[in-house]
């Protein structure tokens, strides 16, 4: 065979495994819910967001115009989220109960970092316990950082397990600007759709009936 042909067949061969590799990490991601409310929630996210901006297959275009509209408070989120992305909100509200979970209670997320408090819970604490933020230190975000070949998203990531009760305006901005190649991941999206889509979501669907 000659030595140019089979050059091409070896690196052909390495760009298909790499990318079936990839396509396994964000699956295996995916799969650290084993309700599969994650990959169906994934899935609503990106049909709601194409249908709604219109620019065909350009990822890159579609949401990156979505987190603009979100940093400038401009998205309009009476026409945006489907009936079934409202659903699957629910959803994973109803279990938002644990360490795990994809969303967590504020209370809760703090404590993880706190250490001996003078004073003790209050009533105030039991309102607070029903916020819900989402949970960077959890197994699915964990899995979308140790996946990622993004410093700055990870950096964003690790800045965010430390104080995660940042803006959605200003987590979309800083989202914004990473550069095409590690924008443009699977990733990046899967963190654009649930700590910054789906968390909005979470606030506003009682707004749905």
């Amino acid at each position: 065979m000659p030595l140019k042909i089979r050059s091409r067949i070896i690196a052909l061969i390495l760009l298909i495994s790499a990318s079936y590799t990839y396509a396994q990490s964000n699956l295996h991601c995916h799969n650290v819910d084993e309700s599969g409310l994650i990959q169906k929630a994934y899935a609503s996210f990106e049909k709601d967001i194409f249908s709604y901006y219109k620019f065909g297959n350009d990822s890159i275009k579609t949401y990156r115009t979505f987190l603009a509209e979100v940093a400038s408070l401009s998205i309009d989120l009476r026409k945006l989220p489907s009936d079934n992305s409202i659903q699957l909100t629910r959803a994973f509200k109803k279990i938002a109960n644990n360490k795990n979970s994809l969303w967590i209670k504020l209370s809760e997320y703090e404590n993880q970092e706190a250490t001996k408090k003078s004073h003790p819970s209050t009533s105030s604490n039991k309102n607070q316990e029903e916020i819900l933020i989402f949970n960077y230190r959890g197994g699915f975000i964990q899995c979308l950082k140790n996946n990622s070949g993004s410093d700055d998203f990870v950096d964003i990531i690790n800045t965010l397990e430390q104080d995660g009760n940042v803006s959605t305006s200003l987590i979309s901005q800083k989202i914004y600007y990473l550069i095409d190649n590690e924008f443009n991941t699977n990733q990046v999206k899967n963190f654009i759709a649930f700590d910054i889509y789906y968390s909005i979501l979470m606030i506003i669907e009682k707004a749905f009936g």
